[in-house]
Formats: C-alpha cells, sequence, structure tokens
C-alpha cells in the first residue's frame, strides 16, 4: 500500500468525522464558526480602524511613525 501524504490523512480524518458527526455536534460547529465570523471580521470592521492607513499617504510616514512609537521611553 503506498503510503499518503500526511496532510492528506489529517484530512480525510477530520472530514470523516464531520460527515458522521450527529446533529447536535453539527449544531455546536455552526454555533462555532458564526462566533468566529463575528470575532476575526465583524469586530475589526467596527472597532479596530487601519489607524496607520487612513493618518499616513506613504510607507514611509507610517514606518517612521511606528519606529518612533516603539523607540519613544515617555
Amino acid at each position: 500500500m503506498m503510503k499518503q501524504n500526511v496532510f492528506v490523512r489529517i484530512g480525510r480524518f477530520y472530514l470523516e468525522g464531520f460527515r458522521n458527526m450527529s446533529g447536535w455536534g453539527k449544531q455546536v460547529w455552526i454555533v462555532i464558526l458564526v462566533k468566529l465570523f463575528i470575532m476575526f471580521f465583524v469586530l475589526k470592521l467596527f472597532f479596530f480602524p487601519n489607524f496607520l492607513k487612513t493618518n499616513f499617504e506613504t510607507d514611509e510616514q507610517r514606518s517612521e511613525h511606528v519606529l518612533d512609537n516603539l523607540t519613544n521611553t515617555k
């Protein structure tokens, strides 16, 4: 028998597990995926704006600002 790639074996392991999962387990995974979507996409849009892109025009200005804030000892 030919050895399969370890990533292919892991992928098949999880795929088979999800196929054989009960209805309750699938609902739990749907809730988990919805919560992750909210945490990483929606919250980032509204609560973590891209400060550097909006306040500085060039990459050089952005890098100088970051360097100044990292090395500034108050």
